[in-house]
């Protein structure tokens, strides 16, 4: 169980720093035809999408974001406690 413990929470940490990246690609002026803006939607958006369906604006402000963040770090939570096993 533990390579698969390493490779949900390597997974998890990898998707939580891009969706951050996301966030602050998102708070700027960033070019949408820049190809690391594309590779950083193409990696988010399945995970944004259906949290977006559930989880409606508030506003102007799109909270999928924390929401995806949130899920993520208990998914490597899991599996650092699936690599101690």
């Amino acid at each position: 169980m533990q390579p698969l413990g390493l490779f949900i929470t390597v997974a998890a940490y990898v998707l939580l720093a891009a969706v951050f990246i996301r966030i602050i690609f998102s708070w700027t002026n960033f070019d949408p035809e820049n190809p690391i803006a594309q590779v950083i939607q193409q990696i988010t958006e399945p995970i944004l999408a259906p949290i977006r369906s559930v989880m409606p604006r508030i506003g102007m402000f799109d909270l999928s974001p924390m929401a995806a963040s949130f899920l993520l770090i208990i998914l490597a939570r899991l599996g650092q406690s699936l690599q101690s096993v």
